[in-house]
């Protein structure tokens, strides 16, 4: 198998609590508070190699570089682990750019508007919808993103849910059926008749389609027993459970995903100390989608609080039409340590291993040795720029599996 070697690595970001001894000074402090939830955070190596066999993570170090058939040299690029987008809604039509005009100027945001994206998304045949998701995926390759979970949940019927799965699987292994996204115009007023479908002859077309299933569980969505049922059936099913928790207000949402052992709990804009709690002492993952509450005008969840307790924390973009119309993974950087409180190592580690974990996936989100070579070229020095220059492109090349697929490297020497 051909090996590769990138060299002159200013900062190799890898997750290894093998080389927690290498973190920079700023954050050994931070590794130490928080070397529970986020181990291996701030661990790496200055002026660094990594060697790709294949697909995979070879090995990692400073110093002398070993042999390789072809070798690059970054000269003083950072590298880091693949972003872990893992929560997205990239299957949709249409435009909501007018709800978000609305909004900001003044209008609340209610989930009532998804309604507006599953009209658009039924009339788009399969080559439109295909066309529109391939150029999302390639923007968020352009973002350093490598991993993305897609959901469903712009149909509301059997046949238009597994359609939105079967698309999404043709570029992802992640798909999550989100039946229960909110009720659609035909079940308005008997949310429990709908509920009776997406348990039922819904979940038995997208269940074998799909790894995961979700629930809005949310005033003007679905109550604390509607979200069980939906829960509870998708895994008898055999798929993971995720939620949409607190996001418009304090509700039962993060208290469900305990309860049935969910992968994530996302969003959390709004937490009690219980919430939190109940999240510290579970193995279910705090997903935090600042981009949401930017794009919609909520408070931001408080990370600090969170990692503070001992929860585990992701960040994802939750792109979508109508509340995060981004693919953008250093927007939520920067929205996570200027607005949610998290140190810039946090926020790195949230965003690649915090979404590894709530994809229940440990071959991600990391650089050490035997890892997918999923991973990140910086046209920076370290990945602080990310928000220290908001908005730039600081990714200059995105490996997936040890294959550049987005941006450029410099020539092999």
């Amino acid at each position: 198998m051909t090996t590769t070697i990138l060299t002159g690595i200013g900062r190799l970001v890898t997750h290894d609590p093998a080389q927690a001894d290498h973190a920079t000074a700023a954050s050994d402090a931070t590794t130490r508070s928080t070397s529970a939830t986020m181990p291996g955070l701030g661990a790496g190596l200055d002026n660094a190699w990594l060697v790709v066999d294949g697909s995979h993570v070879a090995a990692t170090g400073d110093g002398i570089p070993p042999a390789a058939d072809t070798r690059i040299d970054l000269g003083g690029r950072a590298v880091i682990p693949g972003f872990v987008d893992s929560h997205t809604h990239l299957v949709f039509a249409g435009d909501r750019s007018a709800e978000f005009a609305a909004r900001m100027a003044g209008a609340d945001y209610e989930a009532g508007g998804i309604t507006t994206t599953m009209a658009a998304t039924a009339t788009a045949s399969d080559a439109d919808l295909r066309r529109l998701l391939q150029g999302r995926v390639a923007a968020s390759r352009a973002a350093g993103i490598t991993t993305r979970e897609i959901k469903s949940g712009y149909a509301g019927t059997v046949d238009g849910e597994a359609r939105l799965l079967r698309l999404a699987g043709e570029v992802t292994d992640h798909t999550t059926y989100l039946g229960a996204h909110v009720v659609p115009p035909g079940h308005v007023g008997d949310t429990d008749d709908y509920v009776d479908v997406v348990t039922g002859p819904m979940l038995a077309a997208c269940a074998p389609l799909a790894t995961s299933i979700d629930v809005f569980c949310e005033v003007g969505a679905f109550d604390r027993d509607q979200s069980l049922a939906v829960l509870r059936a998708g895994r008898a099913a055999g798929l993971v459970p995720r939620v949409h928790a607190n996001q418009l207000g304090p509700g039962p949402g993060v208290a469900v995903a305990v309860e049935v052992e969910a992968a994530s709990a996302d969003h959390c804009t709004h937490l009690t100390d219980d919430d939190v709690a109940a999240l510290a002492g579970s193995d279910t993952v705090a997903t935090l989608l600042p981009a949401t509450d930017f794009s919609t005008r909520q408070p931001y969840p408080d990370a600090r609080r969170l990692v503070d307790a001992g929860a585990t924390v992701a960040l994802a973009t939750n792109a979508n039409p109508g509340s995060s119309h981004t693919t953008s993974m250093g927007f939520v950087l920067a929205l996570a340590v200027r607005d949610c409180h998290l140190t810039v190592d946090e926020a790195i580690w949230a965003a690649t291993m915090g979404g590894a974990r709530s994809l229940r996936r440990d071959d991600i989100g990391h650089l050490r040795p035997g890892a997918i070579a999923d991973l990140a070229v910086l046209d920076a020095p370290g990945p602080s720029h990310f928000v220290y220059r908001p908005g730039m492109p600081v990714v200059m090349a995105t490996i997936e599996a040890g294959q550049l697929v987005a941006g450029s490297w410099p020539a092999p020497a």
